[in-house]
């Protein structure tokens, strides 16, 4: 079913006008007078929605029925990596959202090549949320996940921490695996935080176990920056009952 997304306040009443690229979308679609669409909030809501009339410009549409979106994965997994170089930061914002990536949370560390200064990161951030929104739309998602950047690795540590399972992967580590962090079962919120090319620094990792996040492996080979956070998250969601 065809998939828009609209902000809160437009969906309040009976009826729904779509405009802009919603209204070119729906140009492109061809859409029809009584052919069903679904109309998401961006935050998990969503409206069953019928073609009421469409004159190029503006898509109007009758609310028929309003709902949690049954997309949503139930655990949210909060993704935190620190700035890599290039635009891998792109792709992992991509796919997050579609392995239903509750946020995606970038962050510097003392490894990082790219430190992005203030006005070329309102101009990425622009970017990323419609990259983000790109992928919600295309994999069915009812909520376009959310992403922040951060001023510093301790902000970082200190947000990740809050959840019921704070996760740090850390390539010199060996005794505790993910799967064994994620014994037990029991947790509605999940961090997983990455580093950059290069790893994190020894005093980085200590850091974080002394601001309460778990460390663990990701097994026994060397994984990319970019490639580190879709595994965890991929297993997360298995391990959640979401694949």
């Amino acid at each position: 079913m065809v998939r828009f997304f609209a902000q809160p306040e437009e969906l309040a009443g009976d009826s729904v006008i779509l405009t802009g690229e919603n209204a070119q979308h729906a140009k492109v679609l061809r859409l029809k007078s009584g052919e069903e669409v679904l109309v998401c909030d961006g935050d998990g809501q969503e409206c069953l929605c019928r073609v009421a009339e469409f004159d190029g410009k503006e898509l109007t549409l009758t609310v028929c029925d309003r709902r949690d979106s049954v997309t949503e994965a139930a655990v949210r997994v909060s993704v935190y990596m620190a700035f890599p170089k290039a635009d891998k930061l792109e792709h992992v914002i991509q796919k997050a959202t579609e392995l239903g990536a509750y946020e995606i949370v970038a962050f510097p560390s003392g490894r990082c090549v790219s430190r992005p200064d203030e006005k070329s990161l309102k101009k990425k951030l622009e970017r990323w949320q419609k990259i983000a929104a790109s992928a919600a739309e295309q994999s069915g998602r009812g909520r376009i996940p959310q992403v922040i950047a951060l001023g510093s690795y301790a902000e970082a540590l200190s947000r990740a921490a809050q959840a019921d399972k704070a996760l740090m992967f850390y390539e010199n580590e060996q005794a505790v695996t993910l799967k064994m962090a994620l014994s037990g079962g029991g947790y509605q919120t999940v961090s997983l935080l990455t580093g950059p090319e290069g790893g994190l620094e020894e005093k980085e990792v200590e850091q974080a176990r002394a601001a309460g996040l778990q460390v663990c492996t990701l097994g026994k080979r060397i994984l990319r920056c970019e490639t580190a956070p879709l595994c965890a998250l991929s297993a997360v969601m298995y391990d959640a009952g979401e694949f």
